[in-house]
């Protein structure tokens, strides 16, 4: 954990967190930095207090040694978004200091009574409120519900301008040296792209209508700086805003110039037809860009991630006991839940003594209305034929030109 000044009488507290699944669920292959926030009014505040995975690390009492705060004069626990992550520290601080006052949604305390069995000294703020902290640090705070939990706010600090806004707007990937966005090369931004469509796809993906409206109602506040619970921090803020404005917007397509193919194979038959996909793929004259996934080789944040990036998707399994190869099913409804919507996709696959596939297909995606627009299916009994293949790869043709045409 180390400490950085980022504004007048602020400070970011951060650390690099590996081997873990966030929320239980989600795999992280390059870590993920946790952020919490210190303003030392005439009062001082703590904003996200995320100063470790499970309660409070010994060396956050070294950290405020430095700053020269003694945790006993800590007047507010600012919870912008409840979510243990960031809140299953308190119990742990009010240890050693009981009195403090807790800032957060009314939402939020009604999850903090069903965590902690927390509600005294609890102070509910809603769009607008103001906390005056002395020295000129007041503070307001605006509503930002379902980024990603219901009771989630953001709290700007009117005098400096920087905006706490917990997991919106936040990213996977560990820091490191680096601390604000404006600091990275070219590359290293592509490499924070990625690890932000991660996040977005696996964290916020649901709620991106909301995400939208948040946009919205933080755009129309004074903010020089975005301070996340997780990633980057943003001296720039239209950067990181507008990457979440895509992000949001290709939830219902089009979204990128990309195709994703899905694919499992039980004895091979499904990925002979594969492989002939990834030809016919390379040999487009334009480079088209494709991501390919097994499954259940490849996790679902990692299918979920590619899929939410490609207007194109190419599905190939076979047909097992009159339905769909399982692992495929269950990422499909994954994307579902998520609300992969509006894709351009192709099926393919293998049958042995019955088809099926389609049947459980369209259910999945009647269920959760993903309103994806398929080119006509090929399935062949057992290993593919001569002319299969060409079909596939026609059709492979047709969905690579549908998904040019989209991206205008």
């Amino acid at each position: 954990m180390n400490i950085k000044n980022i504004a007048d009488n602020t400070y970011l507290l951060s650390v690099d967190i590996d081997n873990i699944l966030f929320e239980g669920l989600w795999e992280m292959p390059n870590g993920v930095a946790l952020n919490s926030y210190i303003i030392k009014g005439e009062k001082t505040a703590i904003i996200d207090g995320v100063c470790g995975w499970d309660g409070i690390p010994e060396n956050l009492y070294v950290l405020l040694d430095e700053l020269d705060i003694d945790p006993l004069s800590i007047e507010y626990l600012i919870i912008n978004h409840m979510e243990p992550d960031h809140s299953g520290w308190i119990e742990d601080f009010r240890k050693i200091n009981s009195n403090f006052k807790i800032i957060c949604s009314e939402k939020g305390k009604d999850l903090l009574e069903a965590f902690y069995g927390n509600t005294q000294e609890v102070q509910c703020v809603k769009d607008g409120d103001t906390i005056d902290l002395g020295k000129g640090h007041i503070l307001t705070f605006a509503e930002i519900p379902n980024v990603h939990w219901p009771d989630t706010i953001a709290t700007l600090d009117t005098s400096t301008g920087v905006l706490f806004t917990c997991d919106a707007f936040g990213a996977f990937g560990k820091n490191g040296k680096i601390k604000f966005g404006e600091e990275l090369t070219k590359k290293q931004m592509i490499e924070f792209d990625k690890e932000a469509v991660r996040y977005y796809s696996n964290i916020v993906a649901a709620f991106s209508m909301q995400t939208l409206r948040a946009i919205d109602k933080c755009e129309k506040l004074p903010v020089k700086m975005i301070a996340p619970g997780h990633g980057l921090l943003w001296n720039n803020p239209e950067t990181i805003i507008n990457l979440y404005k895509d992000y949001a917007n290709y939830q219902k397509g089009p979204a990128r110039r990309e195709i994703t193919i899905i694919w499992g194979s039980m004895y091979g038959m499904t990925e002979k037809a594969v492989n002939h996909i990834i030809t016919v793929l390379e040999e487009d004259d334009e480079d088209f860009k494709y991501n390919i996934h097994r499954v259940p080789e490849d996790s679902w944040g990692t299918v979920l991630a590619s899929a939410w990036v490609s207007t194109g998707i190419i599905l190939a399994m076979p047909t097992y006991e009159y339905k769909m190869f399982p692992p495929m099913a269950a990422v499909l409804d994954e994307l579902g839940r998520k609300k992969v919507q509006g894709r351009k996709a192709f099926r393919l696959g293998s049958y042995g003594w019955s088809g099926g596939a389609q049947k459980e297909l369209d259910e999945i995606m009647d269920r959760h209305r993903m309103n994806w627009e398929f080119i006509e299916p090929v399935e062949f009994k057992g290993s593919p034929r001569e002319e299969d293949i060409q079909l596939i790869g026609d059709r492979v043709k047709l969905l690579v030109k549908q998904v040019k045409e989209a991206i205008i």
